[in-house]
């Protein structure tokens, strides 16, 4: 942990204007995350949970309304010249390859056109040559001339991070990297992912609800929840054991999970109107069954916020019940 970090948000929130007057959206409400070289993070949570906008606010996508994002220990600068060249070193990999790729431009030339855009100055050819075979995608002459229909989901989402590694960038955002892809098909971009990792020092971020995908993929995982991080720690330390009762029950809904799953009531609140006290006290089993009851905390539950978790990468848990079963 005393390695310094690539990419490192602080305190970062993004809010959007509500229609009519109505309360500003907070779908990122203060987040401290860090990414260091090398490192796989992956960012988990339910859909409208604010994961994907905090993705596209460290890309640069979306400018923090608070907080901030700095890469390489220098602050993000949000003017045209220095986020194009933010953007050579950190890629974004999106969803789906389908809806990424243009239909009419053939894959050598989707795989190009980021050198184009950055004015890249040695063989284009070769560039995209590279880029195409280190994304699996062998003989690379043999893909130059074909159109994305003519590929499978796998080659095109291949196509799609040859895109992002022809500019040998630093770091890569990948939302939902394997969500359309086939059973058979994700286990291979997976090990591509990794194997990129070991070959070039690649940082990634990892956008996802799947937390066998996190398991399988990340060193580190974070685990959010309306808009904050609310516990984050090793992969391997929080899928196996985890604190906070909106983790234990994300992973008991997996096949492979021992007992019985946990339903959650409801839908997560809405981000104009966050609850006071643990943001997941409304829909929390634990509090439901009456254990924070007898742990002495359902009073803080519903009523005393809790602190923002720092970015540092060791455990931490965001919950009251979590904190008093550790101490006792």
């Amino acid at each position: 942990m005393t390695t310094p970090p690539l990419l490192s948000a602080q305190g970062l929130h993004v809010t959007f204007p509500g229609r009519h007057g109505a309360a500003h959206a907070r779908a990122v409400d203060g987040v401290d995350l860090d990414i260091r070289p090398g490192e796989i993070v992956a960012l988990v949570g339910e859909s409208g949970c604010g994961k994907t906008t905090l993705a596209r606010s460290l890309l640069g996508l979306v400018p923090p309304t608070g907080g901030g994002v700095t890469f390489d220990g220098k602050p993000l600068d949000y003017s045209s010249r220095a986020l194009k060249a933010y953007r050579k070193r950190v890629q974004l990999v999106l969803q789906d390859p389908s809806g990424s790729l243009n239909p009419r431009h053939t894959v050598y030339d989707a795989v190009a056109e980021g050198l184009r855009i950055h004015g890249y100055g040695g063989d284009e050819q070769a560039a995209v040559a590279q880029a195409l075979s280190r994304a699996g995608l062998r003989p690379p002459e043999r893909f130059f001339l074909r159109y994305p229909h003519e590929l499978s989901g796998g080659q095109r989402q291949r196509v799609v991070i040859a895109g992002a590694l022809v500019l040998e960038p630093e770091l890569i955002v990948a939302d939902e990297p394997v969500a359309s892809l086939d059973a058979s098909v994700r286990g291979e971009i997976l090990a591509l992912l990794l194997r990129l990792r070991s070959e070039l020092g690649l940082s990634a971020l990892v956008v996802t609800h799947d937390l066998g995908l996190a398991w399988n993929i990340a060193d580190r995982v974070a685990v959010m929840y309306l808009g904050r991080v609310v516990e984050t720690g090793d992969v391997e330390q929080v899928l196996t054991a985890p604190r906070h009762p909106y983790t234990q029950a994300l992973l008991s809904v997996l096949p492979e999970a021992p007992g019985d799953p946990v339903v959650l009531t409801g839908e997560p609140p809405d981000p104009s109107r966050i609850p006071s006290g643990c943001r997941f006290h409304a829909r929390c089993q634990i509090l439901a069954s009456g254990e924070a009851e007898r742990a002495g905390v359902a009073d803080a539950c519903r009523g005393q916020d809790l602190e923002v978790l720092d970015g540092s990468g060791g455990a931490q848990v965001a919950c009251h019940w979590a904190r008093a079963a550790l101490t006792s």
